[in-house]
């Protein structure tokens, strides 16, 4: 059987996250003749972020500049890296675990001067 929209009871819940995570509650409900439990998870996703540094060296010199990215999630965060520009390097994934700082090296070796 099911219910229409008039044996429907609303419950309404608010959630404000502080930080990207995955937030899990459980709801007991209960009543004379019933007992249910609903579980709810709720998947939280930062927004993308960019950032800019300026590298000044001289031609053919490498320079390296870490980064550091702290995760404060609920959870181990594996994270994609998108470098744009000619010259820049740095590994395409970066894995910080939950609490942690890591550091995400950006390399830049230029092969002309500009």
């Amino acid at each position: 059987f099911f219910l229409d929209r008039s044996d429907a009871a609303e419950l309404p819940i608010k959630f404000i996250p502080r930080y990207a995570g995955c937030y899990r509650c459980q709801i007991l409900l209960k009543s004379s003749c019933d007992v249910r439990v609903y579980e709810i998870e709720c998947v939280v996703n930062a927004d993308h972020v960019e950032a800019e540094i300026e590298f000044l060296t001289p031609v053919y010199q490498t320079v390296i500049q870490d980064i550091p990215i702290s995760n404060v999630s609920s959870q181990n965060q594996k994270l994609e890296a998108i470098l744009e520009g000619q010259g820049f390097y740095g590994p395409p994934l970066i894995n910080v675990g939950l609490g942690e700082t890591a550091v995400y090296p950006v390399m830049f070796k230029p092969i002309a001067e500009g």
